[in-house]
């Protein structure tokens, strides 16, 4: 049981490659990828599982391993669910990528990729839940894909919305400069008829 938690250690807080874990606890490469797949399946982050007992613990690995046929590679959905914050970046991609990355292996089907994934994303919700108040943040960003005019330039989508309601704003700027964030906060603000107590962006690169 404590392999099982030293192994998670080093990858999901240490951030070591599986050679480098391996070569570190003396077993091998597969039996690093079997443990992190399987906290990948179980919906395991590293703080989730300094929580948990070296039984409770095993118990929540066992658990993903009875949940899927062992002959299939299993994706690493912890990267499958940070690659997704990119830009552009869809499930769709990232299937081609898991696909590619074991030619000549068993993997899974579009559709089953994606459902095991929205299983995971479901446990790590739970685990993240967070409580908004009425009128205390705003969140606002920029969605991912841009939209194209009919004078072929791009329109970028400006989005917020109230953490408590998930009551929601859009509109459409030239780029995302600081002037087209001020615009469109400035027009979210007028949309929703207040102001909340903090504007929350998402790690803007504005200027």
């Amino acid at each position: 049981m404590r392999k099982i938690r030293d192994v998670l250690r080093l990858k999901l807080e240490a951030r070591l490659s599986h050679e480098r874990i391996a070569a570190s606890l003396g077993i091998s490469k597969g039996v690093v990828a079997k443990y992190v797949g399987l906290a990948s399946v179980a919906g395991l982050d590293w703080p989730t599982i300094q929580t948990l007992s070296d039984t409770a613990l095993e118990r929540r690995v066992v658990q993903g391993r009875l949940e899927r046929p062992s002959h299939y590679v299993l994706p690493d959905y912890g990267r499958v669910h940070q690659e997704l914050r990119r830009k552009g970046m869809t499930l769709m991609l990232l299937w081609e990528e898991y696909v590619a990355a074991h030619p000549g292996q068993p993997t899974y089907r579009y559709s089953q990729f994606c459902e095991r994934y929205r299983r995971y994303a479901l446990r790590l919700k739970r685990s993240m839940r967070q409580i908004h108040r009425a009128g205390e943040k705003l969140f606002v960003d920029y969605a991912g894909p841009t939209v194209e005019l009919v004078d072929e330039s791009r329109a970028h989508i400006f989005v917020a919305a109230l953490g408590a309601s998930s009551y929601t704003f859009a509109c459409a700027t030239p780029g995302e400069t600081m002037t087209d964030w001020l615009q469109g906060c400035a027009r979210a603000l007028s949309f929703i008829g207040g102001v909340p107590q903090l504007i929350v962006p998402d790690n803007p690169r504005a200027r």
